[in-house]
């Protein structure tokens, strides 16, 4: 699915400049504990946050993600709105809960990406 669809069906907030609406995301990853994102996370993925500190800039470069999503009305810092347009990386808020974003992703048709296996 495009970025570009996503967000017009969840109205997302752009908070940076760059527009890289064409990016196609395979999966969606739900998650604020970056350990988790690192471990699990994939290529394309959209990730769904609370989180709005710089370190969710320097994860999405380095796993390839299509954009973050920061929900739930959480703030972001300035510093990581500017980290993000530096490093091209598409960086979204809404007010909706994470919860409802995922629903609404699923949905569309967007699937999770693999889960890590559990003991």
């Amino acid at each position: 699915m495009l970025l570009s669809q996503i967000v017009k069906e969840l109205t997302l907030n752009r908070l940076t400049d760059f527009q890289g609406d064409e990016k196609t995301v395979s999966g969606i990853y739900v998650a604020d504990l970056i350990s988790l994102v690192m471990a699990n996370a994939k290529q394309n993925d959209l990730w769904l946050t609370h989180q709005g500190h710089q370190n969710i800039v320097a994860l999405a470069s380095l796993l390839q993600l299509s954009c973050v999503v920061i929900g739930g009305g959480m703030p972001c810092q300035e510093e990581t709105i500017r980290k993000a347009n530096e490093e091209e990386i598409n960086l979204f808020a809404s007010t909706l809960p994470i919860y409802e974003l995922a629903g609404r992703l699923y949905v569309c048709g967007l699937q999770p990406s693999a889960y890590a296996e559990m003991d």
